[in-house]
């Protein structure tokens, strides 16, 4: 299947792995740990449950659900995932690019 038109972001769902997680991440300078990762699975198990990459609100709400309101923040999210935490992480989760996110 390949990549789609916005770079990093796979069509083929069911290839990603913690592999291509990792090479994804690289090509953004992020190393990941379990912190990163732990995100990283709420927010496929959002599109698993959902159909769609979550955006920042329901990808928060999600995380408080999971782990708690203090890794629930934007300050937590964006020190893990600069720029757009929500876009950022459906890249390195291998989903598609949230709808809302520019």
């Amino acid at each position: 299947m390949g990549m789609s038109k916005s770079v990093g972001y796979l069509e083929n769902i069911p290839a990603w792995d913690s592999s291509s997680a990792e090479k994804q991440a690289a090509t953004l300078r992020i190393c990941l740990s379990p912190e990163h990762l732990e995100i990283v699975f709420i927010a496929r198990r959002f599109f698993d449950e959902f159909g769609f990459s979550p955006s920042m609100r329901p990808l928060a709400r999600s995380v408080a659900d999971n782990l708690g309101v203090e890794k629930a923040t934007s300050l937590y999210l964006l020190g893990l995932f600069p720029g757009s935490p929500a876009r950022v992480v459906a890249a390195i989760a291998g989903l598609p690019k949230p709808k809302n996110c520019l």
